[in-house]
């Protein structure tokens, strides 16, 4: 029913035209909420809203097992994971977007896996985003966004200490956000092509001297971000392989136990 999956925020809703939803069940829970599947830029897209509609799940709490599995029962094999970002950088400001490369996983106390028993299967994640995916969106950018950079994902909900954000920052690392993971290697376990779209909402708290980020900020500059974010996504999509072109994360399962489980 699908090509393309998008996993992002509420305000996403209005971004697919003829849009109805589709219940699917998934071995995993109900993902966050249905999916919706409608048309982008002459492509069929499913989107699920990460955190709920109402944005009743905190990041932690996501089902990210069922969201990224309701889209590939769908059909989607690119899926796209815009989200919002703090900076450690001090260049990278607010309403900047970054396509990261990599990503460090801080997170613990979630579903990690969708293989939790037999079989017993390992995927690579060392270059853990879509090679093809994080190209179109460069190409969409064009010149417009920031073209690599590594994302520290945190567990929240709560934002970092200044000591933390100052440690993350000396590691070298661009951003940090709290649903980057485990989102891609779920991903990656369903063969999927994830490609990250980070919008930066703010310096995160080590970066500057100010009195640190506040829900209501991050929400704010996000919503301002929405729609150059919608702009740069109809573009992505138009350029998107087709469902049928290869792609080396559609061999993350070949020679493992998890190749024809799905």
């Amino acid at each position: 029913m699908a090509e393309i999956g998008v996993i992002g925020g509420s305000g996403f809703y209005s971004f697919l035209s003829g849009a109805r939803p589709v219940e699917v069940a998934t071995p995993f829970g109900p993902p966050s909420e249905p999916p919706v599947v409608g048309e982008v830029n002459g492509r069929e897209v499913a989107f699920i809203p990460r955190h709920g509609a109402d944005h009743r799940f905190p990041p932690h709490r996501v089902n990210y097992r069922a969201n990224l599995w309701a889209l590939h029962h769908l059909g989607a094999r690119q899926i796209l994971g815009p989200c919002a970002v703090g900076s450690l950088r001090p260049e990278l400001t607010p309403g900047t977007i970054v396509v990261p490369d990599q990503y460090v996983d801080r997170t613990w106390g979630r579903e990690h896996t969708v293989y939790d028993g037999a079989p017993v299967v390992h995927v690579s994640a060392a270059d853990p985003y879509c090679a093809n995916g994080r190209a179109a969106v460069i190409a969409a950018g064009n010149g417009k966004v920031v073209a690599g950079g590594t994302m520290v994902v945190i567990n929240g909900p709560r934002f970092s200490t200044r000591a933390e954000s100052r440690w993350h920052a000396d590691q070298g690392w661009s951003v940090v956000g709290m649903t980057g993971a485990p989102e891609a290697s779920i991903a990656r376990e369903l063969a999927l092509c994830y490609t990250s779209i980070a919008v930066v909402t703010d310096h995160d708290a080590g970066v500057d001297a100010g009195e640190g980020v506040t829900h209501a900020e991050v929400l704010e500059v996000f919503g301002r971000s929405i729609d150059r974010l919608k702009t740069l996504l109809t573009e992505v999509i138009g350029q998107l392989p087709k469902p049928d072109a290869d792609c080396t994360c559609r061999h993350s399962l070949d020679g493992t136990a998890g190749e024809d489980l799905w």
